[in-house]
């Protein structure tokens, strides 16, 4: 297959990829399931479609890696899908907790022309509206929220999971990217964050998916991977 007939359902696969690979996560069919929330089987059998049509590899030990074609396509949907959210949140004025579903549905068919006309209307944005770069490489580094200590400064930089339920408990407890803040307390349940606007408790759960800059800073992790998949049930505990 020529690598300009990726499907739908290979970019979905690609941009999951893709995600785990920015996120530092082992690229593996079992994170994909993780993910993706799909049984190993229908995972495996995409993942064999990838590797014949040309977009990845996979070594020995399972652990997948992109191929030339593979990367091209996986950081074009994840452009594209993070410019439709900043033009559905800044142009069209739908709330950022509301835009990830519509952008999963809109990225698949959009055109040069369309995609031209985003970015004129979109300005100098350089990010989506939770915080991921719209130029994929232009990452900055963080820790988790949760790492952060008492006292320490910080600065909302990402959401690493767009899972729409999270969106909206975090939305809801007043953190967005951009928002600089102070930790004033924090246990093993909670952590708040004080800034201008008041104090936003959050769980500790959910503070592992909020990447942060920090000072004093915690040592630089990954999440654990557990707190990066779509599983809505860790939410808010």
């Amino acid at each position: 297959m020529s690598s300009d007939h990726v499907t739908v359902a290979e970019e979905e696969y690609l941009q999951t990829l893709f995600w785990l690979y920015e996120a530092g996560l082992p690229m593996t069919g079992a994170n994909v399931a993780r993910a993706m929330q799909l049984s190993a089987p229908t995972v495996h059998e995409m993942i064999g479609r990838l590797e014949r049509d040309g977009y990845i590899t996979r070594a020995s030990n399972k652990v997948i890696s992109f191929t030339p074609s593979g990367v091209e396509h996986a950081e074009e949907i994840v452009r594209r899908h993070r410019l439709i959210e900043r033009f559905l949140t800044d142009v069209l004025g739908i709330p950022w907790d509301e835009v990830h579903e519509e952008a999963e549905r809109l990225e698949h068919a959009m055109s040069p022309v369309l995609e031209e006309r985003m970015l004129a209307a979109i300005g100098d944005a350089k990010t989506c509206p939770h915080g991921h770069p719209i130029n994929v490489g232009q990452r900055i580094g963080g820790v988790p929220l949760a790492d952060v200590e008492l006292d320490a400064k910080v600065t909302i930089l990402r959401f690493e999971n767009e899972a729409e339920d999270l969106l909206h408990y975090l939305k809801d407890h007043g953190i967005e990217p951009g928002m600089d803040g102070t930790i004033t307390a924090k246990d093993e349940n909670a952590i708040t964050v004080a800034s201008a606007d008041g104090e936003h408790v959050v769980s500790m759960s959910v503070a592992e998916t909020v990447s942060v800059k920090a000072d004093p800073s915690p040592p630089e992790r990954v999440a654990l991977p557990g707190q990066l998949v779509l599983a809505k049930e860790r939410y808010g505990r």
